[in-house]
């Protein structure tokens, strides 16, 4: 049974993909990836509430013959924090976490961690970041980079390599951290977020998190040992041994 005092996992779900189309049902070990996922949300963290919100039924039947919750929400939706805002004023759930559908692998460490930050004093949002582990990653555009001030605040996001070393020529360092695309909301946030106009920096860098940041939203950061495994391609897909 879930513990009411834990935050409600929303599982934001959309079936339309550009990189790997319909991807959430595709096969994931002998299920479809969103069950997947299901599944590994009720092993990794049972006393959680879980609630999916898909764009459309198709989505919802494989939930359904399983029995997990859902809600639909419309498909035109342009991001996931837009699915679980337009979740959560049907559902009026006063902490939420974020966990993508096509994050089969999130671990109880995750979980907890994200709860953790999100019930940090003066928080608005929470994520989580990992620190690099190599310098080519560091560099990578597709892996954005995080700095955290003194009271584990972020103070930027970039797809560039930041905070750039000038002493050791741009390689990464003990401050370089790596965003994980896991999040966390208290409702207030949600409830405003529809209102929050779309920053200057979020157009350039085309990450939605910035949003908060140029708003005036504080975003709580917890590190974590260990980053994720998120299926964006088939061949991500594949590199999953499921058992």
């Amino acid at each position: 049974m879930a513990d009411s005092s834990l935050p409600t996992i929303i599982v934001p779900a959309r079936l339309a993909s550009s990189r790997f189309p319909r991807k959430l049902l595709a096969d994931a070990g002998g299920m479809p990836l969103i069950l997947r996922t299901a599944n590994r949300l009720l092993e990794q963290a049972p006393e959680y509430e879980v609630i999916f919100a898909v764009d459309g039924e198709e989505l919802a039947a494989p939930l359904v013959q399983a029995g997990f919750n859902y809600v639909i929400t419309d498909p035109d939706l342009p991001s996931g924090t837009d699915r679980i805002a337009s979740a959560n004023q049907t559902l009026q759930k006063e902490e939420v976490l974020n966990i993508q559908a096509d994050e089969p692998m999130v671990t109880r460490e995750h979980i907890f961690a994200l709860t953790k930050a999100v019930q940090r004093k003066g928080a608005d949002l929470a994520t989580l970041a990992t620190p690099f582990s190599s310098t080519e990653d560091f560099h990578d555009p597709n892996q954005v980079k995080v700095v955290i001030d003194r009271n584990g605040f972020a103070l930027m996001f970039s797809r560039s390599p930041i905070p750039y070393d000038r002493e050791s020529a741009g390689e990464f360092n003990a401050l370089s951290h790596k965003h994980l695309g896991l999040y966390a909301y208290r409702k207030e946030f949600l409830d405003d977020f529809f209102n929050l106009p779309a920053g200057k920096l979020e157009s350039l860098e085309k990450l939605e998190q910035l949003r908060a940041l140029e708003n005036g939203k504080s975003i709580a950061v917890e590190i974590v040992g260990q980053g994720t495994v998120g299926v964006d391609t088939e061949d991500d897909l594949n590199s999953i041994l499921f058992i």
